[in-house]
């Protein structure tokens, strides 16, 4: 039986990835470093292993930052584009795959939070928000 693939992309299409499980862990990432590299309040970073990782287009145009005082941290990014890619840790052991990149659900929930001490406190309460399926006008 074949396994499933899952396919992403960056914003602007120039770079195209499949992936396939089994995923070794989903999760939200709030340290300093991921909200920085994400713009956003935490990362969704799912764990592959590095042979279940396959650029498919565009490998060429991938940008890469390593912090000089980071065991693991790294990142990649579409240098068209500026789109956040998958990168492989220092060391290569995972890989790691930016969940809004993925085209497909890959059907996995994320298992946790990490660096929870580190989230903005702007993040908390967002479930009572109001919530639209597109844009709001507003008179």
């Amino acid at each position: 039986m074949t396994e499933k693939k899952y396919k992403g992309s960056c914003l602007c299409g120039s770079i195209t990835y499949e992936i396939s499980g089994p995923f070794n862990v989903f999760q939200f990432c709030h340290c300093s470093r991921c909200r920085k590299f994400t713009g956003s309040a935490h990362a969704a970073n799912l764990f592959v292993s590095p042979e279940h990782f396959n650029w498919t287009s565009g490998e060429e145009l991938l940008g890469r930052y390593e912090e000089v005082n980071a065991k693991y941290f790294a990142t990649n990014f579409c240098k068209s584009c500026g789109s956040s890619m998958p990168w492989a840790v220092q060391g290569g052991r995972n890989i790691v795959v930016t969940a809004g990149t993925l085209d497909d659900d890959p059907n996995i929930k994320p298992m946790w939070n990490i660096f929870w001490a580190s989230r903005v406190k702007w993040h908390e309460g967002i479930e009572s928000l109001p919530c639209h399926d597109e844009l709001p006008i507003k008179n």
